[in-house]
Order: structure tokens, then C-alpha cells, then sequence
């Protein structure tokens, strides 16, 4: 089914509410509503839930009295849903049916209210002179008016995002109009109920009741009128913005709301063909059985036709039947009413007969009490001239003593007068004395922040001198043990290769003495590491030069011993391979030498280079968490500026001026203080703390919020527009200067400052800070009470101490 298709059909409504004021009956309504296929969609049940209410409400009131034999069947409806139902109308048709039997039932115990809870009609049908009972109806019909809420509640919560929701929104059209029509009712019941029992504590509930529902049906209205949908079909109330006057004894309701434009819209029931499983089924059949199920549907159309003919043509019979006894029945009650008038006019003639008599009786005895009143009046007045003569002279005394008691009081005031002057003059002298101290130590801060800012720096040149002397030690340290590990590997070379004869002993004592010539040229770091090579060069070329002249010897000795030949040949062969394997050994050494070396350069810039980076990411981190707290110090600013400007806050009601210049100097202070704290920030590097800075920075921001609250509440006392505004401006300007204080020491801005740069700026800002907040002090200083006599003011007491 088309959703745009799923509001009922205005005029179909009508047709039945005028159908059940034309029969005096609501059968035929009940039931075609019965043989309707309501229960095969959700959306049709939700709409013939809708057009029940309607009926209910505007149709004849014989319509609710004939409903209530039809309770169990509405109760069938909410069962033909489970759960949440396909289209989600579920919850939306259980919380209907819930709030029409309830409205049934509150029918039932009152059967004198119509469906829209007319006032008038009330008071016509039943007169109320009991106010138990008066009570107790209003008390049901604020329950009835609750469930309204809760029910409206349910529609509005399963609006749907994507959709038009205008079946959803058409059952509001009836609420509205009910809702309205209680809280009219309630408002007339609950006057007449004040001006006839006069206890308003025993009405007090009600009203507190009352007002909590006037709130409900105002945020109700307010929502329905956000509705285009609902605003095209009905005029939704308007309530005022506080709850009437319930004490009062003018019969002020509500206005009447104007007749909708156009009524709400129900489909007319036709009467719908059995169902068929063909028609479920989307695929194409057979055409045989086409045209079978079209011919079926025909007769059935036809069948149907014939029976609506039938059935208003009895219709009509039965209306033509009922007029004519409506005819009779209003001729017989014609002659009734003049009988009844004759025997009226019989009676009031004889009425006024006994009245007159007893009338003049009553005004006989009225003469004979008055004759007795006059004589006791007489006496009264007697007793009174005495009274008056003995107070005229008791108001003599008193005038005597009053003035007496002045002449005293008169004396007590010019004491206190001249007390009170002695004590301002000496406020004056110290509120002047203040006010220099208070300049003397302004100036004495900044210079201490200057020279704590000139420590900071010296002691930061003595901890970077500390730091690169320890660092140099470290870097000592870590080279002595690498030379005692090379030491050690150059004593298990030795000790390896000990037991070799004289040559190779000496050789190895003269490679012991140019490693060690080589570790004193590492310590000084390498610069004679060219020339103990080239002398151990020299060296090896003396022991080669050696070892030839050995071998000439050798050879010589061959010529000399040949049989000694081959003995000495093979010892030539053995020294000359354990010389090549002493070269190998040194040049070896002398590579792991090398390598050692550059891999302490290389692990000492390694190092170097991580040590940098973790502490530039510190830094960063610091920086963050610093700019993340004077971001949220500016947002605070910001929301004590909006509060300033909003017409909304009416500020520190209670401020006062005095308390107004405290609160300016703490705000002084605790800029103060934050400069002083974010200097030494800057001066500490990055070992510096920062939960200095993050407490100074909530201090001082909420300092400034508190100064503009109380200022604003201290433009009470202005005399003109133009005064309150200076202050408010000034207020203003001290806010905006805070804030841009905070943004302007953030890490981004202070980038590319050198340390003297930064503090610099630091002080300047807190400098513009502090002229602004003197400024404020000053405008508020002129709202101060100045010197005057309280005698010779006038007026209220409260007034005159503020």
C-alpha cells in the first residue's frame, strides 16, 4: 500500500458522523466496521482506529453508549499485530486501542460528558453540589488527559526519517482536538470549584497537577505546529506561556480554536473481494483461470451492489418511520409544556399572595427591633464618648514622651554621625595608602621577574656546563673500558702465541710496544698514529734487512757445511713462515684496531642522535599538553564573554563593589603568577616542570569568569545606559586581552624566539593585561557608596544599603 495513500478520506468520516446524527444510532456504523478486512494490513487497522475516535468524538452521544458493547472487539485488534508488525504501526496500534477503552470507560463512569468534553453541555445536563464529586471527575479526567500525553508521546517517538509519516501524523488530529477540549473543561471546572468551596489547600493538588499538564499540552502544541502535514488539516492551539489564573473569579478560558480547513481524511470502506491465491502469486498463470477470477469478482461486485441498494432503502424506511414518530412525540410534549405552564402560572399567583402577607408581618417586627436598637445605641454611644475622652488624654502622654524620646535619638545621631565621619575619613587615608602599596609592589614584581629571569638564565648556562662535563665524563669512562677490552684481547693474543723462540719473542715484545704506542696515540686522539706506523714500518724493514743478512750468513755456512744443508734449509723455511705469520698478525691487529675505532664514532653518533630525538619528542609532547590547557583556559574566556553578552544571564546579582575590586586584584594576581610560571618554563628548558603552568592557567582563567559575572551583575547600580556600558566594555576588553594572552604564548607562536625573546613577550602581554584590569578597577571604584547622611535619605531600607 502507497504511504501517501494511507490518510483517511475527509468526507468518508463525515458520512458517518452525519449518519449516526440523522439515525440517532450507531449499529449500522459498528457494524460495517466489522466486516471491513481491517485486520489484513496494519496501516487499515491504524486508520479504522483513527475513525472510531473521530465518531466517537463528533458523532450523536448515543455513539459512545452503544461502543461500550463493542469493547471486547476492539480488544481483538490489538491482537491481529505481533511484535512491531511489518510497516512498525505494532506499539503504535496497542497504546490506540489501550487509550479508546480507557476513554470508553471514562464514558462509562461519566455519562454525562459528550465526545469533546463541552463545558456548557456539562453543566446543562448535571448540576454538581456535591464537591466530593466535582473532585473526583477532574481528577479522572487528568488521568484521561495523561494518557492522551502518553499515547502522543508513541506517535511522535515512531516518526520515521525518509518518509512522510502523514498516517502516523493524521492520528494526532484527534488528540488534539480532545486534549483541547479537557483542558478547557478542567480549566472551568477548576474556577467553579475555587469560587464555590473557597479551600484552596484542599484544591492545591489539583493545581499543581493542572499547571505540570498546562506545561505538557504546551510543548505537545508547540510540536504539532512544527508539522506542516497536521498545520494543513486542523489549527492547533495556542496556550499561553504560564497556566491561567485558576483563583481568580473571571471566566476567562482559552479561546475556541477555529474550524480546520479541511477535515481529516478516512478511505471510504468498499467492500473488499475474498483473496484468492492467484492474486498472491506475482508469476503469470494460466489465462483460463484470468478470466475466471475476473468473472468471480464481478458477480461478487454485483452481489455486493445489490446489497448496499437493499440496505438503504431500508435505511430510508427506517428514517421516514423515525420522523413521523419524532412529529408525535413533539406534539405530545407541546401539550405537556402548556399544562404544564397554566398549572405554573396557578401556582406563582398564589405564591405571591402568601408572600405578600408574610411580607408585611416581617416588617412589623422589623419596626418593633429597630425601636429596641435605637435605645441600646443610644447607651453604646454614651459608653463610647466616655472611651474616646479617657484615649485623647492616654494620646496626650504619649505625645509628651514621644517627643522626649526624639530630642534623645536626635542626640544619638549626630554621635554616630560624627563616628561615621571620623571612620571614613580614616577609610579614605588607607584606601589612598592601598592604592600606592598596591603600585609600589606592582613595580616591585616586575623588576623581581626580571631578575628571576636573569637567575633562570645564568643557572641554566651553569646546568648546560654541568651537563656537557658529565657527558665528557661518561664518554672517558666508556673509552677506558673499550681500551681495557682491547688490552685484554691483545694479552689472550700473546698468551696464544707465547713458547716461540727468542726472534718471535722479541718481535712480539716490540708489537706489545707499538700497541701501546698506539693506545697513546688513540688517547690523544690519533694524531700520531701516521708516524708509529711508519716507525714500525722502518722496524719491519730492519728485521727483514736482518733476517737477508742472516741468510747470507746462511748461505754462507751452506758453503762452508754442506752435509749441514738441508738442516739449515728447513729452519730457513720455519723462521721465514712464523715471520709471515707475525705480519699477518700484526696487520690484523691493526685493522681490528681501525675498526674499533670507527665504530665507536659511530655508536657515540647513534647515540647521540636517539638521546636528540627522545628529547625533542618530550618537548613536543610538553608542548601539546601546555597548548591543550591555554586552549581550554581560552574556551573558558570565551564562555564567560557569552554569558556577558547574553541577554539570558543576569550575572552575580549580589555582587557589590567592594566585592567586585577583590575580585579584580585576585584576577591581577593570578595573571601575575602565570607569567611568572611560564617564564620560568621557558628558562628551565625542556627539564622544566608544567604543573605550575596548567594550575596557574585555571586559576587565572577562571579568576577572569568570575570577574565578569560579578561586573555584570554590578551594572544594577548604574545610573545610565552609558555607565553600564563602559563597565561591560571594560569587562569585555579585560576578557579578550586574557585570551589573547593565552593564545599568544602557545608553542606555535613562540617558534623561532630566542629564550630572552619569549619572556619578553610574556611580559607584555601580562603588562596588557594588567592596564586592562586597572582600567575595570577604576570604572568599578565609581559605583562604590559615596559619603551621605542615611538620615536624610528616604525610601526603602533595602534599597539605601545596597
Amino acid at each position: 500500500m502507497n504511504i501517501k495513500k494511507a490518510t483517511n478520506i475527509g468526507k468518508h468520516v463525515r458520512s458517518c458522523i452525519v449518519y449516526t446524527w440523522d439515525h440517532k444510532s450507531s449499529q449500522s456504523f459498528w457494524s460495517g466496521m466489522k466486516v471491513q478486512p481491517i485486520l489484513a494490513d496494519e496501516v487499515q487497522t491504524f486508520k479504522a482506529l483513527i475513525t472510531i475516535h473521530k465518531v466517537l468524538q463528533e458523532g450523536h452521544p448515543i455513539t459512545i453508549k452503544e461502543a461500550q458493547s463493542h469493547v471486547s472487539w476492539l480488544e481483538s485488534l490489538k491482537r491481529g499485530v505481533s511484535g512491531d508488525g511489518l510497516r512498525g504501526y505494532g506499539p503504535l496500534i496497542r497504546e490506540y486501542v489501550y487509550f479508546l477503552l480507557a476513554k470508553l470507560a471514562f464514558h462509562r463512569q461519566h455519562p454525562e460528558f459528550n465526545g469533546t468534553f463541552e463545558y456548557e453541555e456539562y453543566i446543562s445536563l448535571k448540576s454538581i453540589n456535591d464537591p466530593n464529586e466535582g473532585y473526583e471527575t477532574i481528577t479522572d479526567l487528568m488521568t484521561l488527559q495523561d494518557k492522551i500525553d502518553s499515547f502522543q508521546k508513541l506517535v511522535f517517538s515512531q516518526f520515521k526519517h525518509g518518509v512522510n509519516n502523514e498516517c502516523r501524523i493524521s492520528s494526532l488530529v484527534p488528540l488534539v482536538q480532545e486534549s483541547y477540549g479537557i483542558y478547557k473543561f478542567i480549566t472551568s471546572m477548576l474556577r467553579a470549584m475555587h469560587t464555590t468551596t473557597g479551600d484552596d489547600e484542599a484544591l492545591e493538588p489539583l493545581r499543581a497537577r493542572y499547571d505540570a499538564q498546562h506545561f505538557r499540552l504546551l510543548n505537545f502544541y508547540y510540536e504539532c505546529s512544527n508539522l506542516k502535514y497536521l498545520t494543513s488539516l486542523i489549527t492547533v492551539p495556542k496556550l499561553p506561556q504560564e497556566p491561567p489564573n485558576l483563583l481568580s473569579e473571571e471566566d476567562e478560558r482559552p479561546s475556541l480554536p477555529r474550524r480546520p480547513a479541511r477535515e481529516l481524511e478516512l478511505p471510504e470502506p468498499t467492500p473488499t473481494p475474498p483473496r484468492t491465491a492467484s492474486a498472491i502469486d506475482p508469476e503469470p498463470i494460466n489465462e483460463f483461470w484470468k478470466n475466471e477470477q475476473r468473472r468471480q469478482q464481478d458477480e461478487y461486485a454485483e452481489e455486493q451492489r445489490r446489497l448496499v441498494e437493499q440496505r438503504e432503502a431500508q435505511l430510508y424506511q427506517q428514517h421516514l418511520q423515525a420522523q413521523q414518530a419524532q412529529r408525535e412525540f413533539e406534539e405530545q410534549q407541546r401539550l405537556q409544556l402548556e399544562q404544564q405552564r397554566l398549572a405554573q402560572e396557578q401556582l406563582a399567583r398564589e405564591h405571591y399572595q402568601r408572600q405578600t402577607e408574610g411580607r408585611i408581618a416581617e416588617l412589623e417586627r422589623e419596626n418593633l427591633n429597630a425601636r429596641a436598637q435605637y435605645d441600646q445605641d443610644q447607651l453604646m454611644l454614651e459608653q463610647y464618648d466616655r472611651r474616646v475622652r479617657a484615649l485623647e488624654n492616654e494620646l496626650q502622654q504619649l505625645n509628651s514622651n514621644f517627643g522626649l524620646q526624639t530630642a534623645s535619638k536626635d542626640d544619638q545621631i549626630r554621635a554616630l554621625q560624627e563616628q561615621v565621619n571620623t571612620w571614613r575619613t580614616k577609610y579614605e587615608a588607607l584606601a589612598k595608602l592601598y592604592s600606592q602599596l598596591r603600585h609600589e609592589h606592582l613595580e616591585l614584581l616586575q623588576k623581581f621577574k626580571q631578575v628571576q629571569l636573569k637567575a633562570a638564565s645564568a643557572q641554566e648556562a651553569i646546568d648546560k656546563r654541568e651537563k656537557v662535563e658529565r657527558e665528557i665524563k661518561t664518554k672517558n669512562l666508556e673509552l677506558a673500558d673499550m681500551i681495557r677490552e682491547r688490552d685484554r684481547a691483545l694479552h689472550d693474543i700473546d698468551r696464544l702465541k707465547g713458547g716461540n723462540k727468542e726472534e718471535v719473542e722479541k718481535l712480539k715484545r716490540e708489537l706489545r710496544f707499538a700497541l701501546e704506542k698506539a693506545e697513546n696515540a688513540e688517547r690523544t686522539k690519533g694524531s700520531e698514529l701516521s708516524s708509529l706506523i711508519a716507525k714500525h714500518n722502518r722496524e719491519m724493514t730492519d728485521l727483514e734487512e736482518v733476517l737477508r743478512n742472516k741468510t747470507r750468513s746462511l748461505e754462507e755456512v751452506h758453503t762452508k757445511y754442506g752435509e749441514r744443508d738441508s738442516d739449515l734449509e728447513r729452519t730457513l723455511r720455519e723462521k721465514e713462515e712464523e715471520l709471515e705469520i707475525f705480519k699477518a698478525g700484526m696487520d690484523e691487529t691493526l685493522l681490528q684496531l681501525n675498526d674499533l675505532r670507527l665504530q665507536n664514532q659511530a655508536t657515540d653518533h647513534v647515540v647521540d642522535g636517539q638521546i636528540g630525538e627522545i628529547q625533542l619528542d618530550n618537548i613536543r609532547k610538553l608542548n601539546d599538553i601546555i597548548d591543550s590547557v591555554l586552549r581550554s583556559g581560552v574556551q573558558r574566556v570565551d564562555d564567560a564573554l557569552y554569558e556577558l553578552d547574553s541577554s539570558m544571564q543576569a550575572g552575580n546579582q549580589n555582587a557589590s563593589p567592594a566585592y567586585v575590586l577583590s575580585q579584580i586584584e585576585r584576577a591581577s594576581a593570578n595573571a601575575t603568577e602565570f607569567a611568572t610560571a611560564f617564564n620560568n618554563f621557558i628558562a628551565d628548558g625542556p627539564n622544566s616542570p608544567h604543573a605550575e603552568i596548567i594550575r596557574t592557567v585555571n586559576q587565572f582563567a577562571g579568576s577572569i569568569a568570575d570577574v565578569l559575572s560579578n561586573t555584570k551583575g554590578l551594572t544594577r547600580f548604574a545610573t545610565d545606559d552609558k555607565k553600564a556600558d563602559a563597565l561591560i566594555n571594560a569587562a569585555r576588553q579585560s576578557a579578550q586581552t586574557t585570551a589573547k594572552f593565552f593564545n599568544g604564548v602557545q608553542s606555535f607562536r613562540l617558534d623561532g624566539l630566542n629564550p630572552e625573546q619569549k619572556t619578553d613577550h610574556v611580559i607584555n602581554c601580562n603588562n596588557e593585561v594588567q592596564i586592562n584590569l586597572q582600567k575595570l578597577s577604576k570604572l568599578a571604584e565609581a559605583f562604590a557608596p559615596r559619603s551621605g547622611k542615611i538620615t536624610n535619605a528616604s525610601g526603602d531600607i533595602g534599597d539605601l544599603v545596597d
